[in-house]
């Protein structure tokens, strides 16, 4: 499968070492286009894939993703309208700001298109990304756009009035999560922890605690409540966070993104 990508920045760059840590995409494999800032040369000279300025060379590719800023993306989709002309080859944006009715109007209604929101984790193929279709999307190129994202992690289909939510819960949540990683660190290292230690530990912590959620398909309260013993430490410790608010805060962060 012969990708191309224009943007190298958060998203674009862990989309890139997704695949190509997949081993299913080699460096050959991708061509990438570049912004003013470097981050495109920095990342090409560390992992080989192909660089180009010029949108000609993206005839030759099977799928073309855009991960720019938000104010780029009907711009390039205009520039390449122009280069594909008659050829047709599936373009998918990462972008949350730009609809899948918004990038018809300028490729037109019968145009393979689909929005997609990655999360990070995907640069070590454990992302979650959803995606919204064209209507009239063939089944091919859904098929093909599907395979690049499995790479990835897992995909998931959703509705154009529900990406917003899932952009939030899975595109911010990751850092929502590393300052809880880093709060939980700190208070390890203010009680004596190694600081390496206590990330370790800490990270080691949410992601099996994760997946013990995943696997059981149990209701995060029955796996609290089976950690808390009456009257023991966790009880203690939960009742604490809950005196500062922390579920509050996490709901009104969720809610704070989304007004």
């Amino acid at each position: 499968m012969n990708i191309g990508i224009f943007g190298a920045g958060h998203m674009g760059s862990a989309m890139i070492k997704g695949w190509l840590r997949s081993e299913a995409i080699s460096p050959n494999d991708l061509l990438v286009r570049g912004g003013r800032r470097g981050t495109a040369q920095t990342l090409q000279e560390e992992l080989q894939f192909k660089l180009t300025n010029d949108n000609q060379a993206f005839l030759e590719q099977d799928i073309i993703f855009l991960a720019v800023n938000t104010p780029l993306i009907l711009s390039i989709l205009k520039e390449l309208k122009e280069t594909l002309q008659d050829k047709v080859i599936p373009i998918v944006s990462v972008s949350a700001g730009v609809s899948v009715k918004e990038m018809q109007a300028v490729m037109g209604g019968s145009y393979p298109l689909a929005q997609a929101i990655p999360n990070t984790p995907v640069q070590i193929n454990q992302g979650i990304t959803g995606i919204v279709y064209a209507e009239n999307i063939a089944s091919e190129s859904k098929e093909l756009i599907q395979t690049s994202f499995n790479y990835l992690g897992e995909l998931v289909e959703i509705t154009e009035d529900k990406i917003g939510i899932f952009g939030t819960l899975a595109g911010c949540g990751p850092a929502f999560v590393d300052v809880f990683m880093e709060a939980l660190s700190d208070g390890a290292v203010l009680n004596g922890m190694d600081r390496d230690m206590a990330y370790h530990v800490a990270a080691k912590m949410v992601a099996s605690s994760a997946n013990l959620l995943l696997e059981t398909g149990k209701h995060p309260g029955e796996l609290k409540d089976g950690v808390t013993s009456p009257g023991g430490t966790t009880i203690k410790g939960i009742t604490a966070l809950e005196k500062e608010g922390f579920r509050y805060a996490t709901i009104n962060a969720i809610d704070t993104i989304m007004n």
